[in-house]
């Protein structure tokens, strides 16, 4: 280097005023603190206005700002306008609602912004140890590989892509689909969730490989169905390899005869997975757990985190009974990613060896961190009260004459409709469409919709641990008060 070269100045991403960050840092845990406190007083959701949008069409900034002014924007445009799922009345979909203690630890695990794919780091000892937790907690076997995904999509795309490897019959991971020669198929219920579905699609068997099997009045698999359409498909050359069994439908919470279905995947050399999105988590109460008989016998077990357990989003888990089957399905070699018996590269074997993703987030801190602080009798306790909770909106409905149930409530997703006095399909549908919309514009509470049995319906999913009963009172007479004003109107 010549004398008179110039050195450029070196720089990094840390600020200049340490003191002055951390002023706003302690301003923003404060500020989210009351945010959450006085969740109550605000709508539960609401439209944002066209003063915040415009915002977000900015063009990507050149330059820094200073963070103070970005951190009122963020008040001002973003705050105010959340999905709604941290409110009681929040029961949309099934979607969580989170705790500050799990705020927390996603500022911890920001700051470590550890990469949980492998080597020797307390991020992977910590989901380990979450893994452990959870088997132990839903009764499954101690033995069985697992890992924390994004959410219950991919945790139902990494048990089917096992069973698919395992009971193909070839080598898929080396030889592809296309050197089989019979067609491999999959079932499950006409009320299974649609990321079953696209797993299957996406692991290239085509929708045509579902079988859709018709459900029994409680929105059950219909088992002796199901042992039909599997002898007529391998009568006509097919190979039947998986059965997806629910452990809460989405729609109405129907579980499935998991140990039926367990016995029957036995008795025909079948996979069983179970799509427990949130219902597998009622397995951690002693009292809901007979409901689940037979879970805990599956090959491979999907559910989510954030919903019934209140973690923050995304967080899910796949449990796999086989280990060696689930390493088979995802592991690979590369030179650069070479684990060894010592140094930062040693350790455990490596998450990214039974899954997808070779970068990984630590994910586990936040479950780690919640189990810790809240302890499990907790969740067992407020799993039970939401159950509860949903029965009591049932006898609500039940003792209104102006509703009407549409589906059982084996678990804690309620629907209903307004009826009144009316007869036709087509208006009952228009006036508890507007209901719906509604009480959601209004920001009073937040239900969602599905169709059952041909009918619109309001549909309460729910996963909340800050409703109350009268939340659920709250629901009911402005269900009737919509449904009397609309009905009533041109």
């Amino acid at each position: 280097m010549s004398a008179t070269t110039t050195l450029k100045l070196e720089q990094d991403l840390d600020p200049q005023d340490w003191s002055r960050l951390r002023t706003l840092g302690h301003r923003m845990m404060d500020d989210m603190f009351a945010y959450l406190e006085s969740i109550r007083e605000r709508p539960v959701w609401q439209p944002i206005p066209a003063s915040a949008l415009e915002t977000f069409a900015e063009p990507i900034p050149r330059h820094p700002q200073n963070p103070e002014s970005v951190y009122e924007q963020f008040r001002s445009t973003i705050l105010p306008f959340p999905t709604g799922n941290i409110h009681p009345r929040f029961w949309s979909w099934v979607s969580g609602t989170g705790t500050a203690g799990g705020m927390l630890a996603e500022l911890l695990s920001g700051a470590m912004n550890s990469s949980a794919h492998g080597g020797d780091h307390a991020a992977v000892y910590v989901e380990r140890q979450v893994l452990s937790w959870l088997k132990q907690a839903l009764g499954y076997p101690s033995e069985a590989s697992g890992l924390l995904v994004s959410g219950g999509s991919m945790a139902n795309f990494v048990g089917l892509a096992v069973a698919r490897n395992a009971k193909a019959g070839w080598n898929i991971k080396t030889e592809g689909l296309g050197n089989g020669s019979r067609p491999l198929t999959v079932y499950c219920s006409s009320e299974t969730h649609s990321s079953v579905v696209r797993a299957v699609e996406l692991l290239g068997l085509g929708s045509k490989a579902v079988r859709r099997i018709e459900v029994d009045g409680d929105f059950r698999i219909r088992v002796d169905h199901l042992r039909r359409a599997v002898a007529r498909d391998r009568e006509r050359g097919d190979r039947p390899i998986s059965v997806v069994g629910n452990a809460g439908t989405v729609n109405t919470g129907a579980i499935d005869d998991l140990a039926g279905l367990a016995d029957f995947c036995r008795e025909q050399s079948l996979w069983l997975h179970v799509d427990g999105a949130f219902g597998a988590i009622a397995a951690i109460s002693p009292k809901l757990r007979p409901l689940l008989g037979g879970m805990e016998r599956a090959d491979s077990l999907a559910f989510d985190l954030h919903k019934w357990m209140s973690m923050p989003y995304d967080v899910g888990c796949a449990l796999i009974r086989h280990p060696q089957h689930h390493h088979d399905t995802f592991a690979y070699g590369a030179a650069y990613l070479t684990a060894q018996t010592r140094g930062l590269s040693g350790g455990p074997e490596w998450f990214s060896q039974y899954g997808l993703e070779l970068s990984r987030g630590f994910r586990a801190l936040k479950v780690w961190f919640s189990l810790k602080a809240y302890g499990l009798k907790i969740y067992q306790d407020l799993v039970e009260q939401n159950v509860a909770q949903a029965q009591y909106l049932g006898e609500l409905v039940t003792n209104e004459r102006r509703l009407e149930l549409l589906a059982a409530i084996p678990l804690n997703v309620v629907c209903f409709r307004y009826r009144g006095s009316l007869d036709d399909e087509a208006t009952l549908k228009e006036v508890n469409q507007e209901i719906l919309l509604r009480l959601q514009e209004s920001g009073v509470a937040a239900p969602s919709a599905t169709v059952i049995g041909g009918r619109f319906a309001i549909r309460v999913a729910n996963v909340n641990h800050r409703s109350r009963r009268q939340d659920f009172e709250v629901l009911v007479r402005e269900v009737v008060r919509l449904g009397d004003q609309i009905s009533a109107g041109p």
